[in-house]
This record gives structure tokens, C-alpha cells and sequence, in this order.
């Protein structure tokens, strides 16, 4: 090849290399503006996430609050009907107490009246045994002493 031919080419090949040159220099700012542009969309999306999870631990706690409430609601319900069965029973059983004790009252009462009235009758029957006895004990001394005058 002759000199000229060869400097046709390199200065052709000095032509594309430049042109390349520029090529590529172009070339990294489209894809560094890309990649900035999915860096913000991924950015975006992470503070969409970060947003969404704080909805998500809002709706967890206001379903935390709820079963709570909801728990505490049942507890007391539970308490209010074990309290009223409570009073129930105490009611039942001060009632039964008292039906006892009437009960007891009535034959200890029936007793002490039975007892009266057996000391009572124990009482007539001793009294009239004594007049009876002291009838006779008169009735002897006056035999005795009629007896004696004669």
C-alpha cells in the first residue's frame, strides 16, 4: 500500500475513532440519566413502601385496639353476670338461712310449749298428789286424834 493510501486510512480510521469518541461520550450520559431516573422511581417507590407499611401498622394497631376493647368488653360482661350470679346465690342462700333459722325458731318455740305444758301438766299432777297426800295426812291425824279422845 502506498503512504497516501495508508493515510486515507488512518485518517479515516481517525475520523471514526473520533466519532466513536463522541459516541461514547454521548452514550454514558443516556444510560447515567436512565439509571438516575430508575434510582428516583425506585426512591419513589421506596417512600410509597415506607408510607404503605405505616398504613399497614396503623390498621394493625386500630385492629389491636379493637380486639382489646372487644376482649375487655367480653371480661366485663363475664364479671357482671359471675357478680350477678354471685348476688343470686348469696341471695338464695341468706334466704334459705332465714327460712332455716324461722324454722328452727318454730320448734324450738314448739318445743318450749311442749315443755311448758308437760311441766305444767307434771305441775297439776305433783300439786294435786300433794293435796291429796295432805288430805289423807289430815285425814289420818284427825283419825289419830279421834282415836285418842275416845
Amino acid at each position: 500500500m502506498n503512504p497516501r493510501e495508508q493515510g486515507r486510512r488512518t485518517g479515516k480510521k481517525t475520523e471514526e475513532a473520533a466519532e466513536s469518541m463522541a459516541e461514547v461520550r454521548e452514550e454514558p450520559m443516556e444510560p447515567l440519566a436512565e439509571v438516575l431516573e430508575r434510582v428516583e422511581q425506585t426512591y419513589a417507590a421506596y417512600q410509597e413502601a415506607q408510607r404503605e407499611v405505616g398504613r399497614v401498622y396503623k390498621i394493625n394497631e386500630q385492629q389491636i385496639d379493637k380486639a382489646f376493647r372487644e376482649a375487655e368488653q367480653q371480661a366485663n360482661l363475664a364479671y357482671e353476670r359471675a357478680a350477678q350470679q354471685a348476688l343470686k346465690l348469696q341471695e338464695e342462700t341468706e334466704k334459705e338461712a332465714e327460712e332455716a333459722y324461722e324454722q328452727a325458731k318454730e320448734q324450738a318455740k314448739k318445743a318450749y310449749d311442749e315443755s311448758v305444758a308437760q311441766a305444767l301438766t307434771s305441775r297439776k299432777q305433783t300439786v294435786e298428789q300433794a293435796w291429796a297426800t295432805r288430805a289423807e295426812s289430815i285425814e289420818r291425824s284427825w283419825k289419830i286424834f279421834a282415836r285418842e279422845k275416845r
